[in-house]
């Protein structure tokens, strides 16, 4: 790699100062943030809704720092990106924080926490969830195929989904997703049509994963609850055949699983 020229550096550290500074003035906010529901649980729930928002706009900005590197002195700036990548999972977090990490449960069972986030409407929800994604995308692009963490997004885009399927209003959606009259029938058909679409991905890759190089008991184990929570979703919308067509796949590959686990392969 040739030589960065002293002024090239120079002016990277000046373009970068804008962004630096706002991740500065979001980081503040966000202990600022934390503290005042730290004393006042008050809409701690719509806080922490904020908060993972605000992250992604944080993880945004780290993202340009790193383009600008690239751009100004043909140089990938890993600091940057794996500061962007710790942010993505703190506003996964935070919403886990809100409606819990479980990946295949009933409704009944997280909807007091749903309503916790009452106010925010599926507008605003399917915003967060499509700048979630987004966010993600761009990272594991801004990474590149042969970095180290290739394998982890697999995790990042499988908690980003299931934070995305639980804070949905399910009992709600159901009712907008069958009658076309009501408001946000077209966002909630987008929504539950993009959460069935990530489940089947993150099913398959997570059993990629473990076909392919780890053999670990809890990849395997995630894929078939990935599975699990997408035939939960084709029941609810009352789309039987490929809950039947899920459940078998399901029990195929816990029958591998098994076997796996007899023969010693799986760790």
């Amino acid at each position: 790699m040739a030589k960065v020229k002293v002024e090239d550096r120079e002016l990277f550290k000046d373009r970068c100062k804008p962004y630096e500074e706002r991740i500065k003035q979001a980081l503040d906010a966000e202990k600022k943030e934390l503290l005042s529901i730290n004393q006042d649980a008050a809409q701690k729930a719509y806080k922490k809704f904020k908060l993972s928002e605000a992250m992604l706009s944080i993880a945004a900005d780290y993202m340009q720092i790193n383009n600008l590197s690239v751009e100004l002195i043909d140089t990938k700036n890993n600091d940057a990106l794996n500061d962007a990548r710790k942010i993505i999972y703190k506003s996964i977090i935070y919403l886990e924080d809100i409606v819990t990490p479980t990946i295949d449960v009933p409704y009944s069972d997280i909807e007091d926490k749903v309503a916790q986030i009452a106010e925010i409407d599926v507008e605003k929800r399917w915003y967060l969830v499509r700048k979630m994604g987004l966010t993600i995308q761009l990272l594991e692009d801004a990474f590149g195929e042969n970095s180290k963490w290739k394998m982890s997004f697999i995790e990042i885009r499988g908690r980003a989904a299931v934070v995305a399927k639980n804070m949905l209003d399910w009992k709600e959606a159901i009712k907008v997703y069958f009658d076309s009259s009501l408001p946000h029938f077209d966002t909630v058909v987008y929504y539950i049509r993009l959460l069935r679409k990530q489940f089947s991905q993150i099913a398959v890759q997570y059993r990629d994963k473990y076909e392919l190089s780890s053999r670990r008991l809890d990849d395997m184990k995630s894929a078939i609850r990935f599975v699990l929570a997408e035939r939960r979703i084709c029941i609810l919308i009352g789309e039987k055949d490929d809950a039947e067509k899920l459940k078998s796949n399901a029990q195929v590959w816990k029958d591998k699983l098994d076997a796996d686990k007899k023969s010693g392969v799986a760790k």
